[in-house]
């Protein structure tokens, strides 16, 4: 991506880009990004998300500035999320939830998506924005969403037509109650499937149904779930790539 004028906060850098060093401080920053990202946002004709993102070199880390969340790949910084795996236990075996993404969503419309799955804003705990993310998405109350376990990080890397992603998700699983049905609020998912474990895996398996990272959190469960043994011929291949940062396809 070729950077617009209006622009001018940044300067070449042997490996890409980096922000003018008079730019100290956070809120300094944070306004070169703000510019930065409605220059290109015009110049390209790409939306804005109105969504702030913490701009940081690893987790843990005070954010050195904040940007828009439209922004983060078109400068390819690091971003974090959170997706849960909602599943039922059935006498046939566990079923997940899928959720279907609305037609109207920049990001991979109509693609199948897990149950709860959002990006970490700037100011809020990975635990505030869980609950938050599965009351929007699925209509979950706090009491139940916080009964979800975390599994484990993973990390990847991909190049998307909106820029680079260099994400990292923290993963957690929720069991719900068979009579449990998820109702979403935020207008962000069309509908809902309950599907078994076989299901799922021929979806990911034979199929592009699935939006672009959600792939690799499925088959994080089915691992984990012992769905997917030590006896398949691509086990030891698939838990290598998941226990490194992959480059997914696009």
């Amino acid at each position: 991506m070729r950077l617009p004028s209006g622009t001018d906060f940044f300067r070449p850098h042997e490996k890409g880009i980096t922000i003018a060093p008079y730019l100290s401080g956070f809120g300094d920053r944070s306004n070169a990004f703000s510019k930065a990202t409605q220059a290109i946002s015009r110049w390209y004709n790409r939306p804005l998300r109105n969504e702030m993102y913490p701009v940081i070199e690893k987790w843990g880390d005070s954010p050195l500035a904040q940007i828009d969340r439209a922004g983060v790949p078109w400068f390819g910084l690091k971003a974090f999320g959170v997706h849960v795996n909602g599943f039922v236990r059935k006498p046939d075996g566990i079923h997940l939830w899928i959720g279907e993404r609305a037609t109207d969503r920049e990001v991979e419309p109509g693609k199948l998506d897990n149950l709860i799955g959002g990006g970490q804003p700037i100011g809020l705990s990975i635990d505030e924005n869980l609950v938050k993310e599965a009351k929007e998405e699925a209509g979950i109350e706090v009491e139940l969403a916080r009964t979800a376990k975390s599994v484990r990080k993973l990390s990847y890397k991909v190049d998307r037509p909106e820029g680079f992603r260099d994400d990292t998700l923290f993963l957690y699983d929720l069991e719900l109650p068979e009579s449990f049905t998820p109702v979403n609020k935020d207008g962000e998912v069309a509908k809902f499937h309950l599907m078994s474990l076989p299901e799922v895996a021929a979806l990911v398996r034979d199929t592009d149904r699935f939006k672009f990272n959600c792939n690799l959190v499925v088959i994080d469960f089915l691992v984990r779930h012992e769905f997917l043994k030590p006896d398949h011929a691509e086990y030891i291949e698939v838990v290598r790539a998941l226990e490194r940062k992959p480059m997914v396809r696009k």
